[in-house]
């Protein structure tokens, strides 16, 4: 599916866009450098959601408009006693927490700080320019960065590493994350969002459901205890896939030297 389709307007705090199957999400309040408001958390969540729902799309973007990612938490939304949530259970069910069945691909310019930083540590893949800027600014201001940061990267990067990060909560390179591991590409400015649409594309062309098990199992493998456990866990998570049509098409299309035609979208 070659078609581009536009499902917003300038005005929104999120733009929806369609790229192939790639669909792309983009952070709307530039002249804030995409802080998340309420507003903004909200819109993003029903968009990913969309995304995920939608069979056109095999793949998801996460971008900021205007040369930045996402600045972290609207402090001055915070100042004015705006929650980052409006329930509890929106909280539970955010991006940050849960995620979505489908591959996210943060694309980032510019800051990616705070919460801006969190987010894209939420995302499957990272694509960044070499120009970006990192950090976990939090604790400067008396905060507590609880939106996954002090969960995950001390999962991808040494202890003392982040510790440092997150005490002093300067900025941080984009050569240093990637040096760890924690970005897959690094790429010129402005080139984010065309190397990360590029690689949804890739993963586009894989099985839709194959794709799905294989991140839920990724994500979910921190929770096992033992292997055995691992394996009785994993196998239920990739039923679905094993099951499906698209096995036996994927199978067939290998053996015929075509391209397959998915249909467990």
């Amino acid at each position: 599916m070659n078609t581009n389709a536009t499902t917003s307007s300038a005005d929104d705090v999120v733009l929806q866009d369609i790229r192939g199957e790639v669909g792309i999400v983009t952070l709307n309040r530039p002249s804030q450098r995409n802080a998340l408001n309420l507003a903004l958390r909200t819109a993003m969540q029903h968009a990913l959601e969309a995304m995920d729902a939608d069979p056109r799309v095999l793949a998801v973007v996460l971008t900021g408009a205007g040369g930045n990612f996402c600045a972290g938490r609207d402090l001055k939304a915070a100042r004015d006693g705006e929650p980052m949530y409006a329930t509890r259970d929106d909280a539970q069910k955010s991006f940050n927490r849960s995620s979505i069945r489908k591959p996210v691909i943060a694309a980032i310019e510019g800051y990616a700080l705070a919460g801006g930083l969190e987010l894209a540590l939420s995302c499957d893949l990272l694509i960044a320019s070499r120009e970006a800027k990192f950090g976990l600014p939090e604790a400067k201001r008396n905060l507590v960065a609880i939106g996954g940061g002090l969960i995950r990267l001390p999962r991808r990067m040494p202890y003392h590493v982040v510790m440092e990060m997150a005490l002093l909560g300067d900025h941080v390179s984009a050569d240093e994350l990637y040096r760890f591991g924690v970005l897959n590409r690094l790429v010129d400015p402005g080139a984010a969002i065309e190397n990360a649409v590029a690689l949804g594309e890739q993963i586009a062309a894989s099985g839709p459901s194959a794709v799905r098990a294989t991140k839920q199992i990724l994500r979910r493998n921190t929770e096992w205890t033992s292997e055995a456990t691992a394996f009785d866990a994993q196998l239920a998570m990739a039923e679905p896939a094993l099951n499906s049509p698209d096995s036996k098409e994927g199978i067939a299309a290998f053996i015929e030297r075509r391209a397959p035609r998915w249909t467990d979208r």
